[in-house]
């Protein structure tokens, strides 16, 4: 391709990085984490196998223990946390790779259990999550959660900028904030789960409001150059819903535009599902409102990803599943090699197995 036609193994410039190659790790949620919510030994191995991607992007991880929707996913609020994410970075960076992390409050999409002394949940407004949640091995519907008061969302901020600050201690390049999936954020903005009548609530600038205040406290604490965002302006993931989705969307990236995050990550449809979206939703109309990086999301292979690029409608692409049984994904696809079958058995949770032993094309050759 030429140069005014990039493809995907051609370089960017992100911030203050530069990408080999427009090829990103999505968030993987594996809940291998160990006692204390740090992340596992293991971690450093399997984010090292996959440091040749041009940028990865870790497992959500939980600003804060009210923050945690599911058993065994690590956190990065606490010392212990930071210095097992300091392996993971290290063992990154000396493969000459680049690495930010997720950070995650879940909201409504979560359970009793996990949360501070068993109380429940917290949300914009009392409203169940229509999905469930993995807790203490199995499958359990979420729990129904309370309306957070006004007075305690500086407090949510506080945890989001405090975990961002913690992540360039564990020697991280970025952040990604998740505002995507159903998840606090995206409960904010979005009419089927907030019915507040507060400041947060009502209006589209109002349900857009704490996102941007996240947004500021993340920005104003590590640079817009090292923040990136989520968002899946029209997937159902979690039992969420939004009755106008092109008059928010439009508006949250035209506020996003003001403070420039170095990316913005989108999902295209359903998250790890369908990627068609109803008639009159244009992701094109979002896509020219921002002037910054643009991250697409979902269902992506080789041809479609080069396609999408060659169009100017995304400047990196990230890739999910493929990712967690092919250590090498990067090299697979410069090939066009076959790729290996995710297990799906060894997703959540468990050890080495379907973790860190997914055979690279050096070991098939070997």
């Amino acid at each position: 391709m030429s140069a005014t036609t990039p493809s995907l193994f051609d370089p960017f410039t992100l911030g203050g990085l530069t990408l080999p190659n427009r090829i990103v790790m999505a968030p993987l949620t594996r809940n291998r984490a160990v006692a204390g919510f740090v992340p596992s030994p293991m971690a450093a191995q399997y984010y090292g196998q996959r440091a040749d991607a041009g940028l990865l992007i870790t497992e959500a991880s939980q600003i804060s223990q009210q923050g945690q929707g599911y058993q065994d996913t690590p956190g990065i609020y606490s010392d212990a946390q930071v210095e097992g994410w300091k392996t993971v970075t290290d063992a990154v960076h000396a493969k000459g790779g680049r690495i930010f992390i997720q950070l995650w409050h879940v909201g409504r999409v979560s359970h009793t259990s996990l949360q501070p002394n068993g109380g429940a949940p917290v949300a914009p407004s009392a409203l169940v999550a229509a999905t469930k949640t993995y807790v203490n091995n199995s499958f359990a519907e979420t729990s129904m959660p309370r309306a957070l008061e006004t007075s305690e969302i500086a407090g949510i901020l506080e945890d989001y900028r405090r975990a961002a600050a913690n992540a360039i201690r564990a020697g991280f390049d970025g952040v990604e904030v998740h505002g995507a999936n159903g998840y606090l954020i995206d409960q904010f903005l979005k009419d089927g789960a907030n019915e507040r009548t507060d400041e947060y609530g009502g209006s589209i600038a109002n349900r857009t409001r704490f996102l941007l205040e996240v947004m500021d406290a993340v920005i104003g604490e590590i640079g817009a150059a090292r923040t990136g965002l989520r968002l899946s302006p029209v997937s159902p993931a979690n039992g969420i819903t939004e009755s106008d989705p092109q008059a928010l969307f439009n508006h949250v990236i035209e506020e996003l535009e003001k403070r420039q995050p170095v990316y913005i990550h989108v999902v295209e449809g359903a998250t790890g599902g369908p990627r068609d979206v109803a008639p009159g939703f244009s992701f094109e109309e979002l896509r020219k409102r921002y002037s910054g990086a643009w991250m697409v999301n979902n269902g992506y292979d080789l041809d479609l990803a080069n396609t999408v690029l060659g169009e100017g409608k995304a400047d990196l692409i990230a890739f999910g599943k493929p990712f967690i049984a092919n250590p090498d994904l990067v090299e697979r696809l410069r090939r066009r090699a076959p790729l290996n079958e995710v297990d799906r058995d060894t997703l959540y949770g468990g050890g080495e197995k379907g973790y860190l032993d997914y055979p690279t094309l050096a070991d098939a050759a070997a």
